[in-house]
C-alpha cells in the first residue's frame, strides 16, 4: 500500500513538472510570435546548454532565453567534437520535412521522360544556378525516371531565360541546349506559368535551386551525385506520383 501511495505521488510531480514545462514553452512561444509575424513557430525545446531554447521558425533554427530579451543566431559547437550542433539539428529538420505532392504544379512542369519513365524526381531548378547545370549531367546516368522541372528563377536575369525557354517551340529541347550545351533559347514571348511555379517554391519553403523532391514528399536540397539520386529513387520506387 505504502509503494503504491509513493508510485502515486511521484506520478502526480512528474505530471506536475511536465505541465510546468510545457506552460513555460507556450509562454515563451507567445513572446517569439510577435516578432516573426505570419509565420509558424514549427518547434520550441529547451536544450542541454546555457538554459537556451532551440527555436524552429520557416525550417531555420536559433536560439533565445527563457523571457525572450535575446535571440542568437548561428551555431553552436560542441568544442570536444568540433561538430556544429546547430547543423545536426538542420539535418535533422530537413530529413523530417515533407512536401505533399498536390501542392506541386506538375501541369506546369518541363517533363522529361527516360526509359520506362516509372520513377518520378521532382525539381525546382534555376537555368542560371551552376549547381542545377551539374546536376543535369548527373541526371544523365539517371535511367527509368520521369523528371519534372519546375522552373524557380530566382537568380538575376534567370526570369527572362526562364520565359524563352518555357515559350520555345520544343521546351525539352530547349531546356537541355541551355543546361548541357550552353546554347541559349532564341527570345519569344508567349503566357508562362512562372510566377505560379515561384509563389509554389515559396509556400514549400524552397530557399535555393536546385531542390529536388522524391515521390515520397522527401526533399534534398543542394547538387548531389547520381549515386545518391539512384538510392533515394530505389528506397521510393514503390510510391507513385499522379501524372499531371
Amino acid at each position: 500500500m505504502v509503494m503504491h501511495l509513493k508510485l502515486f505521488i511521484l506520478i502526480l510531480v512528474l505530471c506536475f513538472l511536465s505541465g510546468m514545462g510545457w506552460a513555460k514553452e507556450e509562454a515563451i512561444k507567445e513572446a517569439i510570435q510577435p516578432h516573426f509575424e505570419g509565420a509558424k513557430i514549427e518547434s520550441l525545446k529547451k536544450t542541454p546548454y546555457l538554459d537556451l531554447y532551440e527555436v524552429v521558425v520557416g525550417g531555420e533554427v536559433f536560439y533565445t532565453d527563457e523571457n525572450v530579451d535575446y535571440f542568437f543566431f548561428g551555431h553552436v559547437i560542441d568544442t570536444k567534437t568540433r561538430v556544429s550542433l546547430t547543423n545536426e539539428r538542420l539535418e535533422e529538420i530537413k530529413a523530417a520535412r515533407r512536401v505533399s505532392l498536390d501542392t506541386l504544379p506538375l501541369e506546369h512542369a518541363i517533363k522529361v521522360v527516360r526509359g520506362n519513365g516509372e520513377r518520378q524526381l521532382i525539381i525546382f531548378t534555376d537555368p542560371n544556378c551552376p549547381y542545377c547545370k551539374q546536376l543535369e549531367k548527373e541526371l544523365l546516368d539517371i535511367t527509368d525516371v520521369t523528371i519534372y522541372n519546375l522552373l524557380y528563377p530566382v537568380l538575376n536575369g534567370s526570369a527572362e531565360l526562364s520565359k524563352n525557354i518555357w515559350c520555345a517551340d520544343n521546351q525539352i529541347k530547349a531546356w537541355e541546349d541551355f543546361m548541357l550545351r550552353g546554347v541559349a533559347p532564341k527570345a519569344k514571348d508567349c503566357e508562362t506559368p512562372l510566377q505560379a511555379l515561384v509563389q509554389s517554391g515559396q509556400q514549400n519553403k524552397v530557399t535555393g535551386t536546385p531542390t529536388l523532391i522524391f515521390a515520397d514528399g522527401s526533399i534534398v536540397g543542394g547538387m548531389i551525385p547520381a549515386s545518391a539520386i539512384e538510392e533515394r529513387l530505389m528506397h521510393v520506387g514503390e510510391v507513385g506520383i499522379s501524372q499531371p
